[in-house]
Formats: C-alpha cells, structure tokens, sequence
C-alpha cells in the first residue's frame, strides 16, 4: 500500500497531545512496518531516522498564527500516487477532492459538547470543517471507547466505522532519582518545595479553578506544599493567577509557563503527586506520563479518564473543590495508600505502548485496503 500522513503536528505541535500522537505513531510505524510505503508531507524535520519505505514531502509555511489555521490548508495529493490518506490531527487540513481513501483520527468531540472551554479559532474551524470532513472519511480512529461513542451519536458516524487505539506514556518517561529532579528544577525553575503537580492545557474544562480552590483549602495543613502549574499560558492564565492571589496564594501557586518535553519528566518525578482534575478528556496523557515516572496520580472521575487509569489513580468529583482537597490531604498523610498508588500507576502505564498502537493502526489500514 501507499500510505500517506499528514506529518505537520509532529514538528509543529510537539508537546501537546496530537502532537505527541503523531510523532509517535510515525516513529513506531517506521520501527515496525518494512512493506508498506509511506508519504509524510511534513513541515520541517524530524528528529529520528526513517527507513527507505518513508519518503518525505516538505511542503511550503504559511507563517498562520495557529497551528489550527495553518493545517487547515489541505496538502497537495495529485500525482502521488497515495491509496490511504490519514490526517491525525481531528481531520482539519482534509482535502475537498477525493482521489483514495481517507482516514482521520479524531481525538474528541470537545467543541461541540463544551463549545465555552474551546479557543475561538480552533472551535470556528472545527465547526466549520468537520461537519464537511466526517463524511467523507472511509475509517476514524479515536483514542478511548468513550470518545468512539460520542463521535457516533454527535456526529452520526457508523459506530462499526470507528476504531479505538490508546495513546501511551513516550518513552523519557520513567523513574528517575527524585533528589536529582528536584535539585535539577531547583537550579533551572527556582521550585524547592515539595509540589504537587497539574500539566496540562489552561482551558477551563480543565478546571485548574476547582484545583486552586481546594489547594486553598488545604493549604494550612500541609506545610511548604506548592501547587505547579505547567502549560502554555493562554487566554485563561490571568484568572487562575488572580485567583490563586485573591485566595492568598501568591507565593504558594507557580506558573512556569509551557515546559519542553525534554524537562517534564524531572517534573513529573520530582513531583509529591500529580493532580487532574478534568471536566472533560478524550484521553488524557498527563496521568500516563506521571504513572510511568512513579508519581500517584488523582484524577476526575468523569468522562473517558476512569477507562483508561481503571482503579490505579484516586478519583475525585471534579465539580467539588472539597472533595478535590479531601483526597490530596489523604494522598500526603496516608503513606500506605501513596506506596499502593505509586506501585499500581506504574504497572498501569506499563500496560499501554506506542508499539501497540502503531500496529493497531497498520491494521487499520490493511482493513480499509481490503
């Protein structure tokens, strides 16, 4: 077969879930598929070799200032030859003409279910172009049963259409010595203090308000405890930091801004626990990542986060701060239960690969072929 990807988030979007998706996918199928061919239209260059089955197609910058509205211009597929073309980021960037099949990976139907929590250029996009996209798509790949099922009943696409491969933990996430982490952060981010951890986007459905609010609350039990709040600081960032004054917090809630891949695992391992207290995920790799280095996880009980983390995290109502607080102060006093965690996280995490998901991709394609 002749396959052809859309490779531009595996560059440019790097560090972010579709990001980290895509350039995985492309690594491990080019680790484990020697008979197909391969097509990457790709913005700049990857960091790892690709056999001579992957040819590579630099296509022109359109210097956007999104991500979004920059794929949203379809690569040229004329004379290529491609009989299974796949767009891994949600399908935007889907050429009008079809000339071979087509295959999305769609992560989620956010901005139609919590339409409030999305940034105005990707939701105007997304509403715009996916009503036109999901139709002409032969297969869509999804990343958890939960997110197979909303895409069918929000979108009307056949549910037997729609295949489900987990996202997983890259491999620079592992257990690493804690005191180095620290003293690492020490050195590089000013943090000292024993943290605990949210990474993640600033969306409010990722409710960092809720986790600010029952860090207040337990603030005076826990002695130096910080709360870390890693990600890009977009439109939300100046309410969370208001907040986190408001509640006399200033010197106790850190922003450092967005953290490239390299540094998050001395986070995640330096980290007490790691807190996630979505409204809403199609996935959610954070937990994953902070699993995989050894770090307890609590997450919310909601949505597609309970299908993937099973019983091995600490769930909470992400609608109640008290409940949010309740369970951090029982991951710092309760030892046996952080051990029992840690331990469980790490078999969790063991348990999901990029290996295997590129091989349940293969296999999508060699389905849709036939």
């Amino acid at each position: 077969m002749n396959i052809g990807i859309d490779s531009r988030a595996a560059v440019w979007y790097r560090g972010t879930g579709i990001g980290t998706y895509t350039y995985q996918l492309i690594k491990n199928i080019s680790l484990l598929d020697k008979e197909n061919k391969y097509l990457l239209f790709l913005e700049g260059s990857l960091d790892f070799e690709l056999d001579e089955n992957f040819k590579v197609k630099n296509i022109e910058k359109y210097n956007k200032e999104t991500f979004w509205e920059e794929v949203d211009i379809p690569n040229i597929l004329t004379d290529t030859g491609i009989e299974i073309y796949h767009v891994p980021q949600n399908g935007i960037g889907l050429p009008c003409e079809k000339n071979c099949k087509f295959i999305i990976t769609l992560h989620d139907v956010i901005p139609y279910k919590m339409p409030e929590t999305v940034g105005p250029q990707y939701l105007k996009i997304y509403l715009q172009e996916v009503p036109k996209i999901v139709p002409m798509c032969d297969a869509i790949i999804t990343v958890s049963e939960y997110s197979k099922k909303d895409i069918a009943k929000t979108l009307g696409y056949p549910e037997e259409k729609i295949y489900v491969t987990y996202l997983a933990a890259e491999d620079i996430y592992k257990p690493m010595n804690k005191n180095l982490c620290k003293a690492k952060l020490k050195e590089k981010y000013g943090i000292e203090d024993d943290f605990i951890l949210y990474v993640g986007g600033f969306s409010p459905r990722k409710n960092i308000k809720g986790l600010i609010q029952a860090f207040s609350i337990i603030k005076n039990k826990i002695g130096n405890f910080k709360l870390v709040i890693l990600g890009k600081k977009g439109r939300s960032y100046y309410d969370y930091r208001d907040l986190a004054y408001n509640l006399g917090l200033k010197n106790d809630v850190l922003f450092p801004g967005f953290i490239e891949v390299e540094d998050l695992p001395l986070f995640y391992n330096a980290a007490y626990m790691l807190v996630y207290p979505s409204f809403y995920e199609g996935f959610g790799l954070p937990p994953l990542e902070a699993m995989a280095c050894g770090t307890p996880v609590i997450a919310s009980f909601s949505t597609s986060i309970p299908e993937i983390l099973k019983e091995d995290a600490l769930y909470i109502d992400p609608k109640n701060p008290y409940d949010i607080s309740e369970k951090m102060l029982m991951l710092i006093e309760d030892k046996k239960l952080y051990e029992n965690l840690k331990l469980k996280g790490l078999l969790r995490s063991s348990y999901y690969s990029w290996r295997k998901t590129a091989i349940e991709t293969i296999m999508i394609y060699k389905l849709l072929k036939n």
